[in-house]
């Protein structure tokens, strides 16, 4: 029972990390978005500015991912779930099954893609060429630590009928 639950600090722990690096990634687009608006003002140049301004767009969504499903914040199917009555948690073992294959899916191709950029020294196409691997790692990373969060749910709900996930939408439509 310990181990359990310092599995779970762990877990949640993670997911708030992620969501903490995702909000980085935010302050980090606001901070090149002013330091471009300021080389303009000043007659410089910013090269690459709105490349890393994407590359940190992409690590904002995919750290975020993980945290906002251990909060409920994604979009669900709780109307359909609601309405299937005694059968909901058929519907959530379906829901949480698809989910967790094909997030360990786009998280094993997300690595396997990295790993490509890597090893064929491939460079952004923009101003900046960066090697392509290192804007990448947060796509991975984000794709695992997400593959990881749909894995705990969907382990949850098999194994003591709940998911886990709390928030007072879900757990309203849960009570009706």
């Amino acid at each position: 029972m310990a181990a359990a639950r310092a599995l779970r600090r762990t877990l949640d722990t993670a997911y708030l990390i992620g969501g903490i690096i995702a909000s980085v990634f935010l302050v980090s687009i606001l901070a090149l978005i002013v330091l471009q608006m300021l080389a303009r003002w000043t007659g410089q140049v910013f090269p690459g500015a709105t490349d890393y301004a994407g590359y940190c767009m992409a690590g904002a969504s995919f750290f975020a991912f993980a945290y906002a499903l251990n909060h409920g914040a994604h979009i669900r199917v709780s109307l359909l779930l609601s309405a299937m009555g005694r059968f909901r948690w058929w519907g959530e073992v379906w829901c949480f099954g698809i989910g967790t294959l094909i997030s360990t899916w786009f998280a094993w191709y997300a690595v396997k893609g990295t790993h490509i950029s890597w090893r064929w020294k491939e460079l952004s196409q923009g101003l900046d060429a960066t090697p392509m691997w290192i804007p990448q790692l947060s796509m991975s990373a984000g794709t695992i630590l997400l593959a990881v969060a749909f894995w705990d749910h969907f382990l949850r709900l098999l194994l003591t009928g709940a998911h886990g996930i709390t928030t007072d939408l879900v757990d309203q439509s849960q009570g009706e």
